[in-house]
């Protein structure tokens, strides 16, 4: 595999796995084999998910993340039709996990390029730190769209020792 687009499907199809709770668990739920599944979640095994395969899993974790990546190929993107999801998220956390997440990014890709040359290894879990951000930028930005749907919010901040006025 040396195409970008099939790295990005393949870890999408590793995330989706992982969000409907393993490899054993996805045979039971998809009717694959677990041979068949390790190979969809190996980044090294050009083997793609078939699209009942993706339908299904998707549907059980709730989250569109490779019909997401196809999307994007095509130079779409999805939209949430849940906004009750996002009004229930918090601006703040969001937020804060937003900084935590890229603060994790920053230091895997620190210690990837630390010695000058990125294995696939490395990149392999810098990726995965990048996914930990995606998600955490899309909560982020479901709040703020919640927001702005709102026409605003308090954002619950208070000056320190300004309690009594």
């Amino acid at each position: 595999m040396s195409d970008p687009f099939l790295y990005r499907v393949k870890a999408a199809q590793r995330d989706l796995i992982e969000r409907c709770g393993g490899i054993l668990r996805v045979e039971t739920i998809s009717g694959y084999s677990k041979s068949q599944v390790g190979r969809w979640n190996n980044p090294s095994d050009p083997d793609l998910m078939p699209v009942g395969a993706v339908r299904v899993l998707e549907a059980d974790c709730g989250v569109a993340l490779v019909t997401s990546v196809l999307a994007e190929a095509n130079g779409r993107r999805l939209t949430d039709p849940e906004t009750e999801r996002a009004a229930d998220v918090c601006v703040m956390l969001s937020h804060a996990e937003l900084m935590r997440q890229a603060a994790e990014l920053a230091n895997g890709m620190a210690i990837a390029i630390s010695d000058g040359q990125v294995t696939p290894t490395e990149a392999q879990t810098v990726d995965r730190l990048a996914a930990g951000l995606e998600r955490a930028a899309s909560d982020l930005r479901a709040a703020l769209a919640t927001i702005k749907a709102r026409g605003g919010v308090p954002a619950g901040l208070r000056v320190v020792g300004d309690e009594g006025r």
